[in-house]
């Protein structure tokens, strides 16, 4: 009997249990549950449903890593060496620098820090690229894949791992991703940390507690090579002042050094940053002028193989600094309809000329998976069903007479658990008798 359904006294009636099919529903009925679902829906704005890691700021204009907190440590670490230079090195300086020499390099040094922390907050604060998830898998067109393909349970129809796609004339694998629900564009990968798929990955920065990709990597670069400069600006000037301490009292380095400690400090503190970040400057800008990424350069090595994104020195640094930085693919702010008596919110934006109303076949991944699951267990149980029962009907035993004939024919409690649940325990109990009988 379909789900819900029982015979009493040759009539039917309805278990209250279960939900009544909505085309078996009066005009009237349908209108009341219309209402009880508007009453139950919500608006609410994408970032407030979003399914990555990442921190909104300012109702969603400000997009952040789930490591922000690393944020405050790099600008701490940028602003304290600055403030002791400015509170003690720069003050010898403009007495000793004329024509007000020594004001325009404290002048120069705030310039270039707030430089730099514009910079941080261009790199760490924006969409660095995300493709928006899918609410349902892709159409498969037609490719073939092996049976062992974990995303056939719950994508529905076989996707392939990976697809061929043609960049530059060179052949390029772009892989499906089971968690956005897409196959990702070439360079794109899947960060682990922030739980989206990101163009042009380079990598997830944990200094800017962001990933940097296809919108914010230009201002990653120019935020380290500008933490270069001011670490070689701030390191020059105290050893000017060392110098000039040493010409002031004839006394030799180390003298000068007891004279201004905070010199001493702050020449070996730029000196060991100054590698660090001036390093990854020269790294990045052999990544500029190959066209690579630091995923990229890590994964695949194109050294000696044929890059198919390089376009030559000159056009892969026109690429990266003088192209136009493409619009981010989300609406963070945008609104969404959400009802409250569901898990599943959908995150296409109200009113979107795109996607005017959600498809048919969205579905939550975890229901898809239980369901998947649930349609092997029915299929097994149909199976062992059928098998008892031809066997009854052909009048034969099992071909192997050596199996052990009772856990041949006893279904297991775990069988009747499914079986209720798909309303097949009246005749799982028939099928159990006549098989004890023979």
């Amino acid at each position: 009997m379909g789900g819900g359904e029982k015979m009493r006294g040759g009539e039917k009636m309805y278990n209250t249990s279960t939900p009544m099919p909505t085309h078996q529903l009066s005009d009237s009925n349908r209108g009341i549950m219309g209402n009880h679902n508007d009453n139950n829906a919500r608006n609410l704005r994408v970032y407030q449903t979003w399914k990555g890691s990442n921190i909104f700021c300012f109702g969603g204009r400000l997009v952040f890593g789930p490591d922000v907190r690393s944020l405050f440590l790099t600008i701490f670490l940028i602003m304290i060496p600055v403030i002791l230079f400015s509170a003690f090195v720069s003050q010898r300086l403009i007495n000793d620098f004329q024509h007000q020499l020594g004001y325009y390099v404290v002048v120069i040094c705030v310039i270039l820090t707030a430089h730099v922390i514009i910079l941080l907050f261009l790199t760490s604060a924006r969409d660095p690229g995300i493709i928006p998830r899918n609410l349902h898998p892709p159409e498969d067109e037609g490719s073939s894949i092996s049976a062992d393909w974990p995303g056939s349970l719950v994508a529905g129809p076989s996707l392939p791992p990976t697809k061929d796609v043609m960049v530059n004339g060179m052949v390029v694998k772009v892989k499906y991703c089971q968690t956005c629900l897409l196959y990702r564009p070439p360079r794109c990968s899947h960060c682990s940390i922030c739980n989206n798929c990101v163009e042009r990955f380079d990598h997830h920065c944990p200094w800017v507690g962001q990933c940097i990709g296809k919108r914010n990597y230009r201002f990653f670069f120019m935020f380290v090579s500008s933490t270069t400069m001011l670490c070689l600006y701030v390191l020059a000037f105290c050893w000017v002042n060392i110098r000039k301490i040493m010409d002031t009292y004839h006394c030799n380095m180390w003298t000068a050094f007891l004279k201004s400690p905070v010199s001493g400090i702050l020449i070996l503190y730029t000196f060991i940053c100054a590698w660090f970040v001036g390093g990854l400057t020269a790294f990045h800008l052999y990544l500029i002028f190959t066209n690579q990424t630091t995923y990229e350069n890590f994964r695949y090595r194109y050294d000696g193989k044929m890059n198919p994104y390089n376009l030559g020195c000159i056009r892969n640094v026109l690429e990266v600094f003088f192209s136009k930085i493409p619009k981010s693919k989300n609406k963070f702010r945008a609104k969404v309809r959400v009802n409250s008596s569901s898990s599943y919110a959908s995150s296409m934006p109200l009113g979107d000329s795109l996607s005017p109303e959600v498809p048919k076949r969205s579905f939550n991944i975890e229901v898809g998976k239980r369901q998947a699951v649930a349609d092997e267990d029915f299929e097994d149980i149909q199976s062992q069903i059928d098998s008892v029962g031809g066997l009854e009907r052909c009048g034969t035993q099992p071909r192997h007479t050596n199996w052990d004939h009772k856990a041949n024919w006893e279904i297991t409690p775990d069988i009747h658990v499914l079986a209720a649940e798909f309303g097949m325990e009246s005749g799982l109990a028939d099928r159990q008798k006549i098989s004890r009988d023979h």
